[in-house]
């Protein structure tokens, strides 16, 4: 048997309590002495010496079904001694979660990448421009996508861009003590209504678990977000741990999110919407944009002047198709990773991942030694 990207499932069986996997060796006997190793772990300490999201079952959620599966499988065994090139896309079991705006994204041009089953632009192609996957074998930093990256990095540098993000996973935690809650969860502290922070959780010996954008709409009432790819480990995990009394709701895939970002974000935005634009960074707001509801989070991962711009679903092309016709480019992926890396933001997985605490990651603003909870991984850090 092979899983879709042929490594083996070892570790939490997915919203299953006190379940757990170890299945799925392409190569059999050559894994067992780590798989025994990694999986006695996870049972006995809930926690591995070595960062095992490679091999988690929770890195596939709900788009993974039977077809998708054995279409994905074949690919893998097809190509098992392939070469792996760093742009390429696997084109196997594709479009399993679009967003509201996926056509008019791939009519301007958009060459996608799939994200947890969710498809985003990597970056945009002009006419002519080699869009083949045969393109994409190779090693060479420059392919038909370099001046493209380049041309968008540029526009958010210098003017403004919209990237379409969805699959933002989204969980709504509301009732009496989940601020208490919260507080003894994360390594930091919360918010005041009205405004976000980031929010890490760490494990027993201080290393990242997982990372959050914390948004405070009342005193208990939090929107956590979180990568699209960690919506069945960050589910787990809140769900795992909310006391009686506080519920968990998730509403990622009712809205949409787009990235608006730029030194001319504002002047843009400002024909557009009647919200205040002049709240400063980390704040948000409900607003009318281009006539549909829409929710206004002043944060941008590219390291310029932006927002973020939720809205249900069916209010999405609207906003989008404003937000274009008032001068936007579109941006894709591989520009967006550009942008935050030279800002030097960090990605969950790619650069924060239980093989480092939160003080080897550069994260100690992010950890409150004084509060008075004693959040998980206290000891180890002050250690």
């Amino acid at each position: 048997p092979y899983v879709p990207d042929g490594l083996p499932l070892i570790g939490p069986m997915p919203g299953v309590p006190n379940a757990f996997e170890a299945c799925v060796f392409t190569f059999g006997i050559a894994q067992a002495g780590g798989a025994g190793k990694v999986l006695a772990e996870w049972i006995t300490e809930g926690q591995t010496e070595w960062d095992m999201w490679s091999c988690d079952p929770r890195r596939y959620t709900d788009y993974t079904d039977r077809d998708y599966c054995i279409e994905k499988g074949m690919e893998v065994y097809g190509n098992e001694y392939a070469m792996h090139f760093p742009w390429h896309e696997w084109p196997a079991g594709r479009d399993r979660k679009l967003s509201p705006v996926h056509d008019r994204v791939k009519e301007l041009g958009g060459v996608m990448g799939a994200y947890n089953g969710w498809e985003r632009a990597n970056w945009f192609a002009h006419p002519g421009d080699d869009t083949s996957e045969a393109s994409t074998f190779t090693w060479n930093r420059e392919g038909p996508w370099s001046p493209r990256i380049r041309e968008e990095c540029e526009a958010v540098r210098d003017g403004c861009g919209v990237l379409d993000l969805p699959g933002f996973t989204r969980l709504c935690v509301k009732g009496a003590g989940a601020d208490a809650w919260l507080r003894g969860f994360v390594t930091g502290g919360l918010p005041k209504v009205g405004r976000m922070n980031l929010v890490y959780v760490a494990d027993s010996r201080g290393r990242i678990v997982t990372e959050f954008s914390c948004l405070r709409l009342a005193e208990d009432d939090f929107v956590l977000i979180t990568a699209a790819t960690a919506q069945w480990h960050d589910g787990d995990l809140v769900r795992g741990s909310v006391p009686e009394g506080v519920s968990v709701t998730e509403t990622t895939t009712k809205r949409d999110a787009l990235l608006v970002a730029g030194p001319k974000s504002r002047e843009l935005l400002s024909g557009l919407t009647d919200a205040d634009l002049s709240m400063g960074w980390l704040t948000h707001q409900h607003c009318t944009f281009a006539g549909q509801k829409a929710f206004l989070v002043r944060v941008s991962f590219t390291g310029e002047l932006g927002w973020e711009v939720h809205a249900e679903n069916a209010a999405i092309p609207a906003i989008y198709q404003a937000i274009l016709a008032a001068g936007a480019k579109p941006f894709g992926m591989y520009a967006l990773n550009s942008l935050r890396i030279e800002k030097g933001y960090r990605a969950w997985k790619g650069d924060l991942s239980t093989d480092y605490t939160l003080l080897e990651g550069g994260l100690e603003r992010f950890v409150k030694f004084d509060k008075p909870q004693d959040f998980t991984g206290k000891a180890a850090l002050l250690a």
